[in-house]
């Protein structure tokens, strides 16, 4: 059977491929795209959206015990594991099938199978039919990742779990030790923990969700320690003793190994890219330990061939992916988007509280050489978050004191992961502070705390 041939061929349906598809097709561009497994990918099947709905009924159950805080009664409160898991599947599953549906609208040619570059412009797929053979101008990489697994620490889905089993799990965890403080190992460590499991999280760096602004890492671990999970920071999970339905973790912390024992353990270190098995070595592909080496417009140095999201590298997140497909799309049928810039993507973490943050941490801006003003405001301060029964956050703000610039936004509390697009917005818009300053924020809500910030990071704050 002869090539198909098409404008463009995208490999991968997750956030970054399937948008890339759909922005490419709108542009009048003929679009096939190839998927092994899951429309949708990792993100709305198995990471992004199951993992929001299980922390969904978490944090109902979490304000179901605290009703009569509310002048509310709910009597003998408690959870069916079974029913929370099957709800998260239902809605990764609905979400999934709305991609088939949008690549018909779109007239994208889906092709389900594995892929493989067979040459320049050329994508050879093993599907359940046979091999199909497609051809293109451009290819469009967007393969993602999966979860990075340890020498001595490998998840077997039993006693030891990565993501995946720890959001269909056989059993609910008693005693869980959760390796890894990032946004993965946060979010389950908070789910199971809520839900009562006697959870413990060891982060190999100084401090928990590392890449977060320090004094907002703080405040977060002081409000897990108050919701009884342990931490346990400059530490490493050196073994793993397997028995019959335990785990003894060799924890290393301070240069003595302590010994404990858990029925679970979850391993978040950690992602690595899909670029095995898909012939980039041979056709000149630079890769740099597990993922692609692109320059700022996602091309990979090779003709007609772009990388995007998870396998592109750093940042690993769902819609830096889905904007580099927007721009790869939009480059590919002759227009001029601008580059992705990594400093101005929202980082969201959705464990209780809520972490979410976009631009430079105070330390990294000091780093840079800025003279900076810094802003904060507490939750406590604001009525909204006192009559939600919210009153434990904060927000932070980083400015260049010479110009105003907002150089990064940092947040911890109820619903800071809504709030944050705010400040997204501002540094796209190279907002300076007294255009936030000039903006009237609406009463009574949380995000008057954004605007708060601002004003105490120039010795103006009125409700402090």
């Amino acid at each position: 059977m002869a090539a198909k041939s098409y404008d463009m061929i995208v490999v991968g349906a997750g956030p970054g491929g399937y948008v890339a598809a759909i922005r490419g097709a709108q542009l009048g561009l003929s679009v096939a795209i190839v998927e092994r497994e899951h429309m949708g990918g990792i993100c709305l099947n198995w990471g992004c959206i199951p993992t929001k709905a299980m922390l969904r009924s978490a944090e109902v159950f979490h304000l179901m015990e605290r009703a009569a805080e509310f002048g509310l009664k709910a009597d003998k409160v408690g959870y069916d594991l079974d029913a929370v898991i099957k709800r998260s599947r239902k809605v990764a599953g609905q979400l999934s099938g709305g991609i088939g549906h949008l690549m018909k609208k779109n007239k994208v040619t889906t092709v389900m199978g594995e892929a493989t570059l067979t040459g320049k412009g050329q994508v050879s797929v093993k599907t359940d039919k046979g091999q199909q053979d497609l051809t293109a101008k451009h290819i469009v990489l967007a393969t993602g990742a999966r979860a990075r697994e340890l020498p001595g620490l490998e998840a077997d889905g039993d006693l030891v779990w990565t993501y995946k089993h720890a959001l269909q799990p056989a059993r609910m965890p008693k005693k869980l030790l959760v390796i890894g403080s990032g946004a993965i190992g946060i979010e389950f460590a908070s789910f199971y923990n809520t839900l009562g499991a006697d959870t413990t999280v060891v982060e190999v760096m100084d401090r928990i969700l590392p890449v977060e602004d320090a004094e907002i890492s703080a405040f977060a671990k002081k409000q897990f320690t108050k919701q009884g999970m342990t931490i346990k920071e400059k530490a490493a999970v050196k073994q793993l003793d397997r028995g019959k339905g335990k785990v003894t973790a060799h924890i290393e912390v301070g240069g003595k190994t302590e010994t404990q024992e858990f029925d679970t353990v979850i391993s978040a270190v950690g992602i690595v890219g899909n670029v095995e098995n898909l012939g980039l070595e041979e056709l000149g592909v630079k890769i740099d330990g597990t993922h692609v080496v692109v320059d700022e417009y996602c091309r990979t140095g090779v003709d007609g061939l772009y990388a995007i999201g998870d396998i592109a590298g750093a940042p690993w997140l769902a819609h830096k992916a889905s904007h580099e497909g927007v721009m790869v799309a939009e480059m590919i049928a002759g227009e001029h988007p601008h580059p992705v810039k990594p400093e101005s993507i929202a980082g969201c973490t959705y464990c209780q509280p809520q972490v979410a943050s976009v631009g430079f941490t105070e330390a990294k801006a000091k780093e840079l050489g800025y003279d900076i003003k810094v802003g904060r405001f507490p939750f406590i301060g604001n009525g909204k978050a006192i009559a939600l029964g919210e009153p434990e956050g904060m927000i932070k703000t980083v400015f260049d004191a010479k110009t105003g610039e907002l150089l990064g936004a940092h947040m911890v509390g109820a619903e800071v992961t809504e709030l944050i697009q705010g400040y997204v917005v501002g540094r796209q818009l190279e907002t300076t502070e007294e255009d936030l300053m000039n903006t009237v924020f609406p009463h009574p809500t949380l995000s008057e705390m954004m605007h708060e910030s601002v004003l105490d990071a120039w010795g103006r704050v009125i409700h402090m």
